[in-house]
């Protein structure tokens, strides 16, 4: 933690288990991401529960793979979260920024606010987001949130991925409604 305070990696990959403490991993994710809300983090570990994945993915984890993965996916994996950092370093545009009645996104400079709050969202979550809103009322399938995220995740990733967002717009707005679960479907922002 210390070399974290001086400087943080572009990259971290952790495991869940780190030397004697079992769920190392959880508390380290949740420190570098209160540190740093746009640092990608991906969880490569021998336990394989949905639990475990679900919680990695819950305190902040952009990804979470197995150790059963292949080399060539988990760069495929890696070189996605990099495509989403670069987008950070664009010059700004007028096409970068959506407004949608209290939502701002800035593609540009990858940050939402509500009601002129920042919301603090992962990579995945900020693409999962600007999906649903860049056209509101339309529904989005989970393939369709997957690619816009450049990410491959599987239908509860999705639906965990989408209860977090949520729990942070409401942590901002408790009347905040603004996804809909379409059931058999997918997702939608409402419409203003």
């Amino acid at each position: 933690m210390q070399a974290f305070d001086v400087r943080l990696p572009d990259l971290v990959v952790i495991d869940i288990n780190l030397k004697d403490d079992v769920e190392g991993g959880f508390e380290l994710c949740r420190e570098l991401r209160s540190r740093a809300a746009e640092l990608p983090i991906i969880f490569l570990t021998a336990r394989d529960s949905e639990f475990d994945a679900v919680s990695g993915l819950r305190l902040g984890a952009d990804d979470y793979l197995t150790k059963d993965i292949s080399l060539p996916h988990l760069m495929a994996r890696v070189a996605a979260l990099f495509r989403r950092l670069e987008a950070m370093q664009k010059p700004q545009s007028k096409d970068s920024r959506i407004v949608r009645g209290d939502l701002e996104i800035d593609t540009d400079r990858m940050t939402i606010h509500w009601q002129e709050q920042a919301v603090g969202l992962t990579l995945t979550e900020f693409w999962l987001v600007h999906s649903m809103a860049r056209y509101p009322g339309h529904v989005k399938n989970r393939q369709q949130l997957m690619d816009a995220a450049q990410a491959v995740l599987d239908d509860n990733t999705i639906t965990s991925h989408v209860k977090r967002i949520r729990r942070k717009f409401v942590a901002i707005d408790s009347g905040f409604d603004a996804i809909e679960t379409v059931y058999g479907m997918g997702y939608r922002w409402l419409a203003d």
